[in-house]
């Protein structure tokens, strides 16, 4: 089997823990609070505003008939929309397990060779994925935002802190989300090298013993790429989840309004 080096296990998020296995690396806990580190994120101008929207006072309530009504609906456009997505990510023909044609016990040498793989096929569909989840996922938090900010003074306060924090970090987490592919970059790398060598010393082994025979599935020349495949994909799902927490929350504050 090809798998990454066991780490230290974290507390973190799934995708922080599958980024530090797959980047096969040590992530140390950090020491900061959460509040430290946002200050450190927040330049001075988020941290006027954010001050602004916490501390002044709330919006202006629309009211009356005008108003729509949190329910169902929105509730199930939030699980279309996370279904749509992690549909996107699984059902993709990049990420897609291909298999040889014809009898499972045929050799190596009988089967069509698989076509060289380019990661840099990956990395632009990864990166593609990100796009469609940033704007499908933005797009669905300005309006229960917006929804939000309709409902009480303060749930319109945390309606204008929201679309604070999402200006304000915005950028980071663009810039930190587009470099998951190049730490997926070396675990590609990682998993053809070590498929290579599996081969060599399976070949230098020869027939002896029979060794070849009993482990045919294992060492299939390209079954790394699958294995790659899929965890991209667990990655893309992790990530799909980090980005709507965001999204998460303002529906439990419309629920709870």
């Amino acid at each position: 089997m090809l798998q990454a080096s066991q780490r230290t296990a974290l507390s973190g998020p799934a995708l922080i823990r599958l980024l530090a296995r797959l980047a096969d690396v040590d992530v140390p806990e950090s020491r900061q609070s959460l509040s430290d580190r946002l200050s450190q994120w927040l330049g001075w101008t988020d941290a006027i505003a954010l001050s602004s929207a916490l501390n002044g006072n709330p919006p202006g309530v629309a009211g009356g008939a005008g108003v729509r009504v949190f329910g169902s609906a929105e509730e199930s456009e939030y699980v279309r929309a996370r279904s749509s997505l992690a549909k996107t990510i699984t059902g993709d023909s990049v990420f897609a397990a291909h298999r040889r044609r014809g009898s499972a016990h045929a050799s190596s040498q009988s089967a069509p060779p698989e076509p060289a793989a380019d990661y840099a096929v990956f990395r632009q569909r990864y990166l593609s994925i990100q796009q469609s989840m940033e704007m499908g996922i933005g797009n669905l938090r300005g309006r229960l935002r917006g929804m939000l900010a309709a409902r009480t003074p303060d749930m319109a306060r945390l309606a204008v802190v929201d679309a604070v924090m999402e200006r304000a970090l915005s950028e980071r987490e663009r810039n930190l989300l587009a470099s998951v592919p190049a730490l997926l970059a070396g675990h590609f790398e990682r998993l053809r090298v070590a498929e290579q060598a599996t081969l060599a010393a399976a070949e230098a082994a020869g027939d002896t013993a029979g060794a070849a025979a009993s482990n045919a599935a294992a060492l299939t020349p390209g079954a790394w790429v699958n294995v790659f495949r899929k965890d991209m994909q667990s990655v893309l799902l992790a990530e799909l989840d980090i980005r709507l927490q965001p999204v998460e929350g303002l529906l439990a504050a419309l629920r709870a309004s």
